[in-house]
């Protein structure tokens, strides 16, 4: 009996088991939201031309910025602060003239920093990962030493320094200068939720959203 008391025990687990499913967490439901929109395809779903500007923050291995101007042939101004993965991209790009290549980030201020490597999810938020010194440079700065008038789409990708940037563009007003962002947010930051809250809540008085998935993508498109 004891037996067949174990085989019945473990037919009822198999059945309960194929029954329940865990809830989906925030970001599988978000993300399933994402591709069932053809998310993928919103990313690119823009006018552009040879004469538009793009600034993709957080170039990794300069993927985003092949796809993008593949389509448009736009001038692409590439920012990646690990300088490893900055000089593989010089190296993806060394005939084409229409993309810039710059080895280090932009934020708040000038600084020099630790990132910790951890391929496309690198970061100088999270501990996993070799410690990689990294500079950063202040976004206002940048802009207003060459002469930066309009943007028409910034990309940024890097893994929780979003808050900072976003927060100091919309202090400096450079946040007008950009027709479109598109941004990333990540949920591991301190308080992320209502950072992003309150980066949104500001974006609001100037830009609308086209698409917007939490902690996934969305896009800002300027008032006008």
């Amino acid at each position: 009996m004891s037996k067949l008391g174990n085989k019945a025990n473990g037919a009822i687990n198999s059945i309960a088991k194929s029954i329940y499913r865990a809830a989906p967490s925030d970001m599988e439901t978000e993300l399933k939201k994402y591709y069932d929109a053809g998310g993928e395809d919103l990313r690119y779903d823009y006018v552009f031309d040879k004469n538009s500007t793009i600034f993709d923050l957080g170039g990794y291995e300069g993927q985003w910025a092949s796809e993008i101007y593949s389509r448009f042939r736009s001038k692409v101004y590439v920012f990646e602060a690990y300088k490893p993965y900055a000089e593989a991209i010089v190296k993806r790009f060394q005939y084409n003239p229409d993309i810039y290549i710059f080895p280090f980030g932009l934020s708040s201020v000038n600084t020099l920093t630790y990132i910790a490597i951890n391929d496309n999810r690198s970061s100088v938020y999270t501990g996993s990962g070799i410690k990689a010194p990294i500079e950063l440079i202040s976004a206002a700065e940048f802009l207003k030493k060459n002469n930066v008038v309009t943007i028409d789409l910034m990309k940024i990708n890097i893994e929780g320094g979003e808050y900072d940037l976003l927060d100091h563009l919309i202090e400096t007003g450079y946040h007008r200068v950009i027709n479109n962002l598109q941004i990333q947010f990540h949920n591991f930051v301190p308080d992320a939720t209502q950072r992003m809250s309150k980066i949104r809540e500001k974006l609001s008085a100037t830009h609308s959203t086209t698409y917007q998935f939490d902690f996934v993508w969305e896009n800002w498109r300027l008032n006008q």
